[in-house]
């Protein structure tokens, strides 16, 4: 675009501005640019949402100075939101010889303070030396840079700057006269990069994890009830049995680390209940206060009147006492890591801290109300009332590199230690529908927060059992079992005979659709007058499906309870697995309770690995379910 007779100028000669670049010429010629034409000078957040073509990113002029403000431009310069500096190419230092309005409102300077200071200033200890030697080399050669740097302002507050730099010359071509430079404040973006680069790096590990326990889980249930059975025929040999118990115990461990790993992903089995913060924290006291050594003062700040929340209390038990390990250990310098954190006192006024300070340090255990509207969206939460569980310690707190990997699974700074206690803590909060919080400066202590949806809903008393646990089960009843891994099936097996069940075999829901489809008739006969007159293997009904979660191929544990509910509405199902997720999203409502929503009441869950007892157990309680049912 141009204005006036200087079309020619479009592309001028070997000793014109521009060195044969085409220019913009502007104003009859008083001033002219080079058009970016796509390029983009740098790595930094445009705020046109494109590379640009039209704007300039080298200017020549024929009027130098800053006395002219008299003109619409210059009103156009300080009313803009963007903030833009000026600064003198021909003096040392080059220093600032102009800064608009904006400029002073994002960096809560004086304009006094600013002219003739180099624009180094804004930088910190934080500042990447290599963005600023990228930025001093650009200088060097006299073009144009954009790059994201971490500045601060007149108070300190760090912010990220999305930084334009152009050199500007004289009409010649053949001095510089000023460097322009715009900014913008992108702290709010970058922060939200950063959140969702975390959240997909951690529910990429989540997924992997998973998947590895699940696996991990079919492994042990085989270790696990061979050793049973291997338990049962040691006879006289205390050094065989020790030996199969030492193993049992490892296999235990080995549950346990898959769980906590579960837990991380978020995909472990959960039972929640409708509970009361103030009333799990009273009774676990006990277990608390065994937990704190003597040069730790351990104190309650327990809200009256607090609301209730539906969370898994065994799960909550073992969430906020590894929370409360990690605030001991940060007080008694075992560890520098996940357990510390800084104390929050904006706002809200939850989980002050007291004063009276014990020799060794104090925990405190809080509670609170949290009620979330405009501000939700900081928190990653929906708006609506909360509930907090807060943990405040006066530790040594962390530095922000250990604070922003503290609920990564396997970081620790403790020795010994897993590095999975916030991992897990994290997963369990984030599956019950809540959030984890940590604020932490070393030397400031730790505030761990979790804040979970208050329930207005009243819970459901469980139904009892009819039959009592120990009675044996009736050995003319038929289970259906459904399970892909060889060695795990042929567990179960063993076990269910060894229960005096008849047992079907099936490695795959297809499979388990075609034995049922040809018992068919008998299913749909009534089941008394079958039983009395049909007893030939091949025409005995299935009483039970006890079928695996998730097995490979088109059909997992869910669909395969879906298609046989279409034809046998009332089959009671015992479904297992180590990896609950797939429950979970078929059914976000019933957070993957035993008794759920979308099948009914008669169907249970059994986690891996399990062992007779337990198979024997729930069997039991699923066959009494659809009794009832019935």
């Amino acid at each position: 675009m141009t204005d006036g007779p200087d079309d020619d100028l479009q592309r001028p000669g070997p000793d014109s501005p521009g060195d044969g670049e085409p220019l913009d010429v502007q104003g009859g010629g008083q001033s002219a640019g080079l058009p970016a034409a796509g390029e983009h000078e740098g790595h930094s957040v445009t705020p046109l949402g494109n590379p640009g073509v039209l704007h300039w990113q080298k200017s020549y002029i024929s009027r130098p100075g800053l006395e002219d403000r008299s003109s619409v431009f210059f009103a156009a310069v300080e009313m803009t939101r963007m903030p833009m500096v000026v600064a003198d190419a021909r003096l040392p230092d080059q220093p600032i010889v102009f800064v608009n309005r904006a400029f002073l409102d994002m960096t809560l300077y004086e304009e006094e303070e600013i002219l003739g200071r180099n624009c180094r200033f804004l930088q910190g200890a934080e500042t990447d030396p290599d963005t600023v030697a990228e930025v001093r080399n650009a200088l060097r050669e006299q073009r144009a840079i954009a790059v994201d740097i971490l500045n601060y302002k007149r108070d300190g507050t760090p912010f990220w700057n999305a930084l334009f730099i152009g050199p500007v010359f004289d009409e010649s071509g053949g001095e510089q006269l000023y460097w322009f430079a715009s900014q913008v404040d992108i702290t709010q973006r970058r922060t939200s990069e950063r959140s969702m680069q975390q959240a997909q790096k951690m529910e990429a590990i989540g997924q992997l994890t998973a998947g590895l326990a699940h696996d991990f889980n079919n492994l042990l249930q085989v270790i696990a009830g061979n050793l049973e059975l291997a338990a049962t025929r040691t006879g006289g040999d205390d050094l065989l049995k020790r030996a199969i118990e030492n193993a049992d115990r490892a296999t235990q461990q080995g549950a346990k680390l898959t769980q906590h790993l579960l837990a991380f992903a978020r995909k472990q089995r959960l039972d929640p209940k409708r509970i009361n913060l103030n009333t799990l924290i009273v009774e676990f006291s006990d277990m608390l206060l065994q937990t704190m050594s003597d040069d730790v003062d351990l104190r309650l700040d327990l809200k009256p009147g607090l609301p209730s929340c539906t969370v898994d209390p065994v799960q909550l038990e073992m969430a906020l006492l590894n929370v409360l390990i990690n605030a001991r250990d940060a007080i008694r310098g075992q560890g520098q890591g996940q357990g510390q954190g800084q104390d929050q006192r904006q706002g809200q006024g939850q989980c002050q801290a007291q004063d009276g300070v014990s020799k060794g340090g104090r925990v405190t255990v809080a509670t609170a109300t949290l009620a979330l509207d405009g501000n939700a969206p900081a928190h990653h939460l929906s708006p609506g009332q909360y509930v907090v569980l807060c943990v405040h310690d006066d530790g040594p707190g962390m530095e922000p590199e250990v604070l922003r990997r503290a609920t990564e699974p396997f970081f620790t700074t403790k020795e010994p230690g897993t590095g999975l206690g916030l991992s897990m803590v994290h997963g369990f909060v984030q599956q019950s529908n809540g959030r984890l919080e940590i604020e932490s400066e070393a030397g400031s202590g730790t505030t761990v927060r979790m804040l979970f949806p208050v329930d207005v809903e009243r819970a459901v008393p469980p139904q009892p059992d009819l039959v009592p646990q120990g009675a044996p089960a009736p050995d003319a009843q038929t289970i259906l079992l459904v399970e892909d891994s060889d060695d795990v099936r042929g567990l179960a097996e063993g076990y269910l005979r060894g229960l005096g069940y008849r047992v079907l075999s099936a490695r795959s829901g297809e499979e388990a659709l075609a034995v049922l489809e040809a018992r068919g008739a008998a299913q749909e006969t009534d089941r008394e007058s079958v039983r009395e007159s049909v007893r030939s293997p091949g025409r005995d009904p299935v009483d039970l499906l006890f079928t695996d979660l998730v097995m490979p191929g088109g059909m997992s544990g869910l669909v395969l309870v879906q298609r046989v509910r279409e034809r046998f509405p009332d089959m009671p199902v015992l479904l297992t697995t180590g990896y609950t997720d797939e429950l979970a999203s078929n059914n976000p409502a019933s957070n993957n309770a035993a008794s759920n929503t979308v099948f009914g009441p008669s169907v249970q869950i059994l986690n891996k690995p399990y062992r007779r007892t337990e198979l024997a157990d729930r069997i039991r309680a699923t066959l009494n379910s659809a009794r009832s049912k019935g």
